[in-house]
This record gives C-alpha cells, structure tokens and sequence, in this order.
C-alpha cells in the first residue's frame, strides 16, 4: 500500500499548498481519500484524471471535498469519458459541493454510495471500515486494509475510544492535528491537537504516526515533539508529495 500526500493543510491552503488530500495505490487501484481545496492540480501530477478508481470523502467541510467538482469536471469533459467514478460518503456530505454544479455531463460522470457509522466495504482492494467520529458535522473516519497492511485515517475529530478502535494495531495511523497543544474551548470536542494525536496513537499501538490538518504556519517541529511526548512510535507531518510505502 502506497500513500501519497496531495495536501494537508487544515481549513485553508497556504501559499503553493493544498488542504486535505491522499492518493493510496494498491496493486495498480486508485482510491482518492479528500479532496480539499487545491488538491485536484497535486493529483494531476500524480495521475490523469480518469486513472482514479475511486473517492472516498470523509466529511462535507470545503477542506476536504472543494476540489471534487473540479475531478469530475476533468473526467466529464474528456473527449472519451471514463466510466462513472464511485464516490463514498455519507449520507449528505456532498450536497452542497455538487449543488455547485448541475451540468448533466457532471451528473453522469459519478455514482455516489452511501457510507454509514459501521460501514464494510470494498473498494478496489481495499478493505474498508468507517467510524463516526466527532466532529461539528458528521464525519467518518476511515480504516483501510489491503496487502497485510493497514492503514487508519481520521479525517477531522475530537479525542474518543472510537479513534482508538479505529487505529487499533495501523501500520500508520494519519491524524488530524490542527493545534500543537491547546486546542481552544469553542473546539474542544470537535478537533485535536499533536498532543492529542500522540496519546491516541499509544493506546491504539498504532506503529507509526502521521500527523495532518495542521493550520498553516503550523511549527511542524513542535507539533512533532508534542505528539512524541505520549508516543514511542515514528512521528512525522503530513506534507505534499510526501509518499509513503506501508508495504
């Protein structure tokens, strides 16, 4: 399993910089997890637009699905189209992005698959199980195992035994870690911090950890640092282009 970072920048991209975004690679499969703002010109230099198997979107905040019109406008508009792109969420995420844009060829180029708190599916070779996780709007984290290897994803979530669960023994877990440390009052509950992240990554035996969403102007050091003070495993950040073989 490969993991390449599209963007990870949290709630706006800084400059030359693409919020949240992930393409995972598995025996010649291409599963889009996010596509927030400024991502789809980082997939482009990855993969053509129609060599993208599948999307999978955590949640309906711009930062992490902005860019899914823009994908299936690059599709839809091609001289041969590919076949219909498989798109998962849950139920409502996607209302408002795709309201953007009622062209019945944009229409035609997706199928959307409704996701649920416990869902199993699978996607391509990917084993997937999602976990509603607490966030201001509904959100769904993501474990995805394929070729002995797993990986765990949060999209955006406050601290909760359900991250633990969802995390339990990754070969990566990639979380969500908009502060270093504090993470203010009015948010508490919705989002976490590095800290917050590390402590997670512990008691999930996760083997190694990633951290993302970082605001921009984030210091990345100290986020890492926070992260490793409750956490022995490899910290790292998320940052674009950063590929990642679990294999």
């Amino acid at each position: 399993m490969r993991l390449t970072v599209l963007g990870a920048c949290g709630a706006w991209p800084g400059a030359g910089q693409a919020c949240s975004g992930y393409l995972l690679e598995q025996d010649g499969f291409r599963l889009v997890v996010d596509l927030g703002y400024a991502t789809v010109p980082r997939l482009l230099q990855w993969v053509t637009a129609d060599e993208v198997d599948a999307v999978f979107v955590t949640h309906g905040h711009p930062d992490h699905c902005a860019d899914l019109g823009a994908l299936l406008r690059a599709r839809a508009f091609h001289d041969d189209p590919p076949a219909p792109l498989p798109v998962y969420a849950l139920p409502g995420a996607l209302d408002a992005v795709l309201a953007l844009d009622r062209s019945r060829l944009v229409d035609a180029a997706y199928v959307r698959h409704d996701v649920t708190a416990r869902s199993n599916l699978d996607i391509g070779p990917f084993r997937a199980r999602t976990h509603l996780l607490p966030h201001f709007v509904p959100n769904a984290g993501v474990r995805l195992a394929a070729g002995g290897r797993v990986l765990a994803y949060t999209g955006d979530t406050g601290p909760c035994p359900e991250v633990t669960e969802l995390a339990g023994d990754a070969d990566l877990l990639l979380a969500e870690a908009t502060y270093v440390d504090r993470v203010p009052d009015d948010s508490r509950g919705f989002q976490s911090s590095a800290r917050d992240a590390g402590r997670q990554a512990a008691r999930a035996g996760a083997a190694r950890l990633l951290l993302t969403h970082l605001r921009p102007g984030t210091d990345h050091a100290a986020a890492e640092a926070a992260a490793a003070d409750g956490y022995d495993g490899e910290v790292g950040v998320a940052t674009a282009d950063l590929t990642v073989d679990l294999g």
